[in-house]
This record gives C-alpha cells, structure tokens and sequence, in this order.
C-alpha cells in the first residue's frame, strides 16, 4: 500500500514543524482513506474517512524524528565519475532532518553556495527501533520506500566534505508516498532536469545492497522508527540552475518533483 502524509487543501504547514498534517493511504480510485494516528508507530488504522488526492497537498510521506543516514559512492559508475576508489565497506554519512521537504516543494539556493546539485536516490524507511540487524532479518525493520534527491551544495562538499554542504534546509526532499510492498530489485532510477534526462541506472546495480546497507548501519548506531536511508547515487550528477525542476523516480514506486529558488 501507499502510505501519503498530506495537508487539506488551502493549509501549508511549516514543514515537519508545528505541523498538523495527516495520513492516509492512497486507494486506486485517487481517493486517500484517512488513517488515525502515525502509521509508523501506531499501525494502518483507516478512521473511515476519504478525501479525493485532487483536494489535499502531498507532504513529505515522513518527517524522521531522529535521522537520516545516506550510503555515498554505492554505484561503481557515480564512483568513476568521481574519480574515487570503490569502497570496501559502506561510507556513511548523515543530514539533519530539517532537511526534509516533500514534493513540489522550494529547494532553497543558500548564499553559501556557488554550485547546487540534485542526486537521485532510493530511501528506506524504518519500522522499529533496531540494533545489529541480521542479514536475514532486514525485511523485519523496513516499514517500506520512498524516493528521494540528496541535494548537495558540491563546492562546499569538495572545501569540507559531508556536512555543510548536505545538510541545508530543503536539501532532502522526499516523496511522494511511502510504499509498503516495493521490493527493490531491477527497478530503473533516473532523474531528470528541466525536461532532460540526466541520471539512469538500476537499483541492482548498487555496490551495497539494502540488506548489507541496514546490517552495516545497524552495527554502528540504533535506527529508530521513521529513521530514513538513503541508499546511493548512480552516475550522471550534475548542477542545477536557479528555478531549474528536477524530477527523481523509481520504476514502480513514484516520482519526486522540486524547484530550486533563486539563489540566496
């Protein structure tokens, strides 16, 4: 099922606070049933409520309330493109979770910045506080997936590395549903910006898979509910312009359009 995090048309909360936003799961008919509660914490509990999509903004499907943990360098051809050495175990890094927007929303152009690239990804959203999960026990602690863009101010990452220039506001949108049955497999995954397709490769073709990815991460810090991982790039990353779209999908699982502002 698709799980949506949306807000009744004419209502713009700030994003992931202060918020008061709702959840349902999207029917085929584009109708939203409406959920009671978190469904992450508290369970698909339909409250008997339906609301036409047409009617609602979609939101960030979830606002993590701990962290967000990326994989970098997990496709050998982005690892080419940036003239590095394949890792031998996954390289880890994290953005705060004031990072997150949903879709349609502004990617912000900080004054900080001279260089703003988008990075299409593949997000896993957690289920249950876990530690030292089991290779064979992985499916156990996913909740389900969603897509994602790791914005990156690149000069800043080049001055510093990760940090900085990750970890902007509105440098984390992700969309436009949680879904619970995606299996990842051989799924294409793609960007493409102002129309041009700009990024293409296939879930499969991740150096770390997302059963070694939570095996890894979960030895070196507890994910807890509504955690998010961001599971790598393929090649083809590049700069955005000011007011550029770009748009992340994943075969079977959705697409992801934000704008990027005027810069700050």
């Amino acid at each position: 099922m698709r799980i949506v995090r949306f807000s009744p048309e004419g209502i713009d909360p700030a994003v992931g606070l202060g918020s008061s936003p709702l959840f349902g799961v999207l029917d085929v008919d584009n109708h939203i049933a409406v959920l009671s509660g978190d469904p992450i914490h508290d369970g698909i509990k339909p409250n008997g409520k339906r609301v036409p999509l047409e009617q609602v903004r979609l939101l960030a499907p979830v606002i993590p309330r701990s962290k967000i943990v990326c994989v970098g360098k997990n496709y050998a051809d982005h690892v080419k493109e940036m003239g590095a050495v394949v890792p031998a175990e996954p390289l880890i890094f994290l953005k705060p979770n004031t990072s997150v927007i949903g879709p349609g929303d502004i990617i912000t152009w900080p004054s900080m910045s001279d260089r703003i690239d988008y990075e299409a990804e593949l997000a896993v959203v957690i289920s249950r506080t876990c530690k030292d999960v089991p290779m064979d026990r992985v499916n156990d602690v996913i909740f389900g997936y969603t897509v994602a863009n790791d914005v990156t101010a690149r000069d800043l990452q080049k001055l510093e590395g990760h940090g900085r220039g990750k970890g902007f506001d509105t440098f984390c949108p992700l969309g436009p549903w949680i879904d619970t049955d995606f299996i990842p497999g051989g799924q294409a995954i793609q960007a493409t910006l102002n129309g041009e397709l700009v990024q293409s490769g296939k879930l499969t073709e991740m150096i770390f898979d997302i059963p070694t990815i939570i095996h890894f991460i979960s030895r070196v810090m507890t994910l807890l509910p509504g955690d998010v991982i961001l599971t790598g790039t393929p090649a083809g990353i590049g700069p955005m312009s000011e007011l550029s779209t770009i748009t992340v999908a994943v075969e079977g699982l959705g697409e992801l359009t934000n704008t990027l502002s005027v810069r700050g």
